[in-house]
């Protein structure tokens, strides 16, 4: 059945009004000839996931567990399963996502499609790295297994969708012996130091990561936490308790601003005291600390907010992120979510695949108009000065020529678009 709804991403800067399909089983996904776009859980912030005046087919009931190899942990399942479900389901047997994202709340469809990262990027490489077959339907109606080495699955991994509709796929899962991790925080001030923590936890630490204090200024600029975790081997397998708080209504647009978020981040800078601070800690708060709230996304108000995620390469060294900063502390604009990390040099099989050796800053900015925008195109000039690229995925308005610049492998995608496929960002990248 259809319906005519409106649908937005997470970012929540333009919503669509689209033709929506919520088949239940595989034999009831209908594409058209033309207009047609995958949705999951609509995670995305930009408008990679969205299709104004289009087909879109909402996958999240496509979610069944296909079988497991309990000795090996393959996993096959539906496209439109979230990865909350598979923990669920793979946490008391002794196994794991290979890497996760921030939130659980993704799709495997979405993971792969995205080619999502997280905190172990420089061990183990994006989630693309971790499928080995999938299935494509495409809008002829033909079926494509695509095993790992061939050009759909290198174009379909990171592919934003444009390459059909995932079907089911396989992924690696990893063994763990418990469902705690020992983590470490380290309290560091300036990227000199976050370098050499981030040089010195490569090998010894398996997932890294820094929440940086984004308006702090001066003698404090690039301050921050590192955290580091390893999987613990004592404690139980216990997965993760879903629910938790909600968020109703849509914050008042004052409510962030530079001084409430100037007080909380000078708050957990110092949380601990010390230079460093030793805890055990269960998996759900370590990788998705916000999935404990629900609907977070409306303390940006009404207007909604835009994620920004760049990675400059280590030949840069730290001076375009030191540059960044400054301009984003003096603008006072930016939030309490700002995340600083290093990739790896694990090559990704994706064509569009976003990571690439180097430093890589997220952080949200509640949307302010113009002045939000301005300060987007001070940034874009200091990453492309530094060579450096933008993540599609977090996208709501980059140009189609750093798009271009971003991604060398896009000839080599293009002949793969189904014809029937497209997106809104899509869409901006070749008008």
């Amino acid at each position: 059945m259809n319906t005519t709804r409106q649908m937005h991403s997470w970012g929540r800067i333009r919503p669509v009004t689209a033709d929506v399909a919520s088949p239940a089983w595989p034999d009831q996904i209908s594409l058209h000839e033309t207009n047609n776009l995958a949705f999951g859980l609509g995670r995305s912030y930009g408008d990679s996931c969205l299709l104004d005046g289009g087909h879109m087919i909402e996958t999240r009931f496509l979610d069944r567990i296909l079988s497991f190899d309990t000795t090996t942990g393959l996993l096959r399942a539906e496209g439109g399963i979230s990865l909350d479900a598979i923990l669920r389901f793979a946490v008391p047997k002794g196994w794991f996502l290979p890497t996760t994202p921030g939130t659980r709340q993704v799709t495997l469809g979405g993971a792969i499609a995205n080619d999502v990262h997280g905190k172990n990027h420089h061990q183990a490489g994006c989630f693309g790295n971790h499928v080995p077959c999938f299935e494509l339907l495409r809008s002829d109606g033909s079926r494509h297994t695509c095993p790992e080495g061939s050009e759909l699955h290198a174009a379909t991994i990171g592919g934003l969708g444009l390459t059909g509709l995932i079907t089911w796929a396989e992924l690696q899962l990893v063994p763990i012996h418990s469902a705690l991790l020992d983590v470490e925080l380290v309290r560091f001030n300036g990227l000199d130091e976050f370098l050499e923590l981030s040089k010195d936890s490569a090998e010894s630490w398996e997932h890294t990561v820094a929440w940086i204090d984004c308006l702090a200024s001066g003698r404090s600029l690039g301050r921050g936490i590192y955290i580091r975790g390893n999987w613990s081997k004592f404690g139980d397998l216990e997965p993760h308790k879903t629910g938790g708080a909600s968020i109703p209504l849509d914050f008042p647009d004052f409510a962030l601003n530079r001084f409430s978020i100037h007080a909380f981040n000078t708050a957990y800078y110092h949380r601990f005291l010390g230079k460093t601070n030793e805890l055990r800690q269960h998996y759900s708060p370590f990788f998705h600390p916000l999935d404990s709230v629900q609907g977070w996304s409306r303390i940006y108000g009404k207007r909604g907010f835009y994620q920004y995620q760049c990675v400059t390469p280590f030949e840069a060294g730290p001076e375009p992120m030191n540059e960044m900063l400054q301009r984003i502390a003096k603008s006072g604009q930016g939030s309490f979510l700002a995340v600083l990390k290093t990739f790896g040099d694990v090559p990704s099989p994706g064509m569009l695949s976003f990571p690439s050796p180097g430093i890589t800053l997220a952080l949200d900015f509640a949307n302010q108009g113009a002045s939000t925008l301005k300060l987007f195109d001070e940034l874009d000039a200091v990453v492309r000065q530094a060579q450096g690229r933008f993540y599609p995925a977090k996208d709501a308005r980059m140009s189609r020529a750093d798009f271009e610049r971003s991604f060398p492998r896009l000839d080599a995608f293009r002949p793969h678009v189904d014809p029937g496929f497209t997106s809104d960002f899509w869409n901006r990248m070749n008008s």
